[in-house]
């Protein structure tokens, strides 16, 4: 079981008894994530290498003997939501934050899952808008509170995969499965290796005298949606020239022998998700034999595959990766994660160099981009669970 603050907690208490004019009986949450090293390779089928985070979003709930799920969100000044099981669960014409939980909640039913109504009460921590996965986070906690609750038949990748569902058809973002899959799979010291084809898994033990740094660059991510599908119909693109099923069905050294069958930037696009894949391989083996030189060649060689080859990169996140590699050197590796064009960059670095490399970010980054950025240090955290109720 999991354990959140005591204040977490007594909030939690509070509204939902303001709301509800009762208590909740239990608590679950599931966490953000962070990607170490894989990007845009999910949905080529390919490697990724994320780990859960100890920013989460925490559901304080208690089951109904009727079909009404009734929500309450603390964080958007406790809106509330109400909806029936045995009408057609649609979209909340206003509340972008209530069609996620709808949205998971529908596809629980499209499961033939058999359940009832429940209370609950909504908090988090997971940075909005950051790439840290709030919302994969979200869908998760709601998966696990109700199979919890209800007993449901289903496995961690199954509550992960029904959260993907939501987001995909029901949001109508096409996200692919990592945020879900390290959500609900995630652990403690732990990165997760993940085959994002066959959804098996590994879990890879983080060194202990490595810190997880996330800098939020705080750029606007504005053109990720449109770039976003622009970047996954060039790999189609590619997939269909070289007459595989996704780019997770190629080699590096083969897809250098069909370049020229692909236009220039396809061949870049391929490029680097190829290469992205493969080198998570490797960075799965380097954190194994806590091998921090070889992993942060790997970052750097991520990093400058996202700049070059897949264009995602924006200067002021180039400038926050430059001069933090030059500040770790081989002691560390530190990239840009996430869909790309603004938000964050991740750094895996020892202990003793955390408060070296935050000097030199509030020394550096708002007087080369007059923005402010935030550090979030992190640790490798379980996936989605029961929370062990110390504080009632």
């Amino acid at each position: 079981m999991s354990t959140v603050s005591h204040d977490v907690i007594n909030k939690l208490n509070k509204t939902f008894a303001e709301t509800f004019s009762r208590r909740p009986q239990r608590y679950f949450q599931a966490p953000g994530r962070v990607n170490l090293i894989g990007e845009h390779t999910d949905y080529n089928d390919g490697f990724v290498l994320p780990c859960a985070i100890d920013y989460q979003t925490v559901v304080a709930a208690s089951p109904r003997n009727d079909d009404i799920v009734r929500v309450v969100a603390l964080d958007y000044d406790n809106q509330t939501d109400e909806f029936s099981l045995t009408q057609d669960i649609t979209s909340h014409a206003t509340q972008l934050w209530s069609n996620y939980i709808r949205g998971v909640i529908k596809h629980l039913q499209m499961r033939r899952l058999s359940f009832t109504g429940a209370d609950l009460a909504v908090t988090g921590n997971v940075p909005q808008g950051a790439g840290l996965s709030s919302s994969a986070s979200l869908e998760v906690a709601i998966g696990e509170t109700f199979r919890q609750l209800y007993q449901l038949s289903m496995s961690n990748a199954d509550v992960a995969l029904n959260g993907q569902e939501a987001e995909n058809q029901f949001v109508g973002c096409k996200c692919g499965i990592m945020d879900q899959m390290v959500s609900a799979c995630g652990a403690k010291h732990h990165a997760l290796l993940l085959d994002c084809r066959s959804l098996r898994n590994e879990l890879i033990s983080m060194p202990d005298n490595l810190s997880v740094m996330i800098i939020n660059s705080n750029v606007k991510r504005g053109l990720v949606d449109s770039e976003y599908n622009t970047r996954r119909e060039q790999c189609e693109e590619a997939v269909s020239i070289l007459g595989i099923k996704a780019l997770r069905d190629i080699s590096l050294l083969n897809l250098k022998h069909s370049k020229n069958k692909l236009s220039a930037v396809v061949y870049r696009r391929a490029h680097h998700v190829v290469s992205d894949s493969e080198r998570t391989i490797l960075a799965s083996q380097a954190l194994r034999d806590g091998n921090a030189k070889a992993l942060s060649q790997l970052m750097a060689d991520s990093h400058a595959s996202m700049r070059d080859d897949f264009e995602i990169t924006v200067p002021q996140i180039d400038f926050i990766v430059e001069i933090l590699a030059e500040y770790l050197g081989e002691q560390g590796g530190v990239r840009m994660t996430g869909g790309g064009f603004g938000g964050c960059i991740v750094a895996i670095m020892p202990h003793t160099m955390v408060e070296g490399a935050k000097q030199l970010l509030a020394q550096r980054y708002f007087e080369h981009s007059g923005i402010k950025e935030d550090v979030y240090i992190c640790c490798a955290s379980d996936g989605a669970g029961e929370i062990t109720p110390f504080y009632q």
